[in-house]
């Protein structure tokens, strides 16, 4: 396949375009180019999406598949105008931010209510917290679906994606924490539920979604599990035998300004229940039957160290500081032995 991604210098799309590579496929990577360089194998055509006019100069080309990962609603705008008439099928990576409702367990894209798209004054979102991510998300998929029609259209709404060059604090924060050993503060209860998918597996359906020319709006995700197995298994995937774990009540963790999700004073992947009992476990059974392979998590697990251990300097360092974790657990201890 003639294979366009936007993007493509950065954790999905790098990925997706070294496997596109790999696979045989003629690759063409257009992107600033300042967030990473394109993996060897591939064209790269440098483009500043904030320009209208920026990807003119793909229009004269024909592509049987592009993959775009933006947020920026013109961006998306501006690249369907541009190459719609041009390109066999669209994938556009969403994200399971565009869902309204996070309490319930279970949901599937197509049963699932949506956040409205983003404000007519909104193109992209906004400040440190991401305001109108997921409606801006919400918009762009409208745009595609008009421009492509359902059938050369796939929406793949993305959870949380973990593997190697990872930009995030979240799954490499439990990778370095097993790897330290010693005994582990894990969050909530064994039972809690944690829901990701390995960047190169996302990858991996991206380019069969394209090569089958598969059409529709679904999940990307894989199958949820518990606590418990995320963390025996992120330690297996190290070699680390019998983690000591202990078991801190969510709301001891509240109290004591332990944070949720991610960043500083955070303990990554952890959310609030039961409001957010939704967030991290959907049924990941459409994704699985349209295609999806999930690798075993230790194999995850190693190829985060082993991307970890060779460029530290882009390891995030977030999550909770040695130091405050093991304060929490001396109080927390001396609570519970009360």
């Amino acid at each position: 396949m003639r294979i366009l991604i936007l993007g493509g210098t950065r954790f999905l799309g790098r990925a997706t375009a070294q496997l596109a590579v790999e696979q045989g496929h003629e690759v063409t990577c257009a992107a600033r180019g300042v967030s990473g360089v394109a993996p060897a194998g591939v064209r790269f055509v440098p483009v500043d999406r904030d320009d209208p006019q920026a990807l003119a100069q793909l229009a004269g080309e024909s592509f049987d598949a592009v993959i775009d990962v933006t947020r920026q609603i013109s961006h998306a705008r501006h690249a369907l105008a541009a190459l719609a008439d041009h390109v066999g099928h669209w994938s556009f990576v969403s994200t399971i931010s565009v869902y309204a409702d996070n309490t319930t367990p279970g949901q599937t894209a197509t049963d699932a209510p949506v956040l409205p798209p983003a404000p007519a004054d909104v193109d992209g979102p906004v400040g440190p917290d991401h305001r109108w991510y997921g409606e801006c998300k919400v918009s762009i998929e409208r745009l595609v679906r008009e421009w492509m029609g359902v059938d050369r259209s796939f929406i793949c709404r993305a959870g949380l994606i973990v593997g190697a060059e990872d930009p995030s604090d979240r799954f490499p924060y439990w990778v370095r924490r097993l790897s330290a050993g010693g005994e582990v503060l894990a969050p909530g209860t064994p039972s809690d539920r944690v829901q990701f998918v390995d960047v190169a597996d996302l990858a991996g359906w991206l380019l069969h979604a394209a090569d089958t020319r598969l059409g529709g709006t679904y999940d990307g995700v894989g199958p949820a599990m518990s606590r418990a197995d995320l963390l025996n298994g992120v330690a297996a995937g190290l070699g680390v035998a019998d983690p000591v774990l202990t078991w801190v009540d969510q709301e001891f963790l509240l109290a004591h300004d332990v944070r949720e999700w991610s960043g500083e004073r955070a303990l990554p992947l952890w959310v609030r229940l039961p409001e957010s009992a939704g967030l991290l476990d959907r049924d990941a059974g459409p994704a699985r039957d349209a295609g999806l392979a999930v690798r075993p998590l230790p194999d995850t697990v190693r190829a985060t160290a082993s991307w970890m251990r060779a460029h530290p300097a882009d390891v995030r360092q977030g999550g909770l500081d040695p130091a405050d974790e093991a304060a929490i657990l001396r109080e927390w201890k001396a609570v519970r032995d009360r």
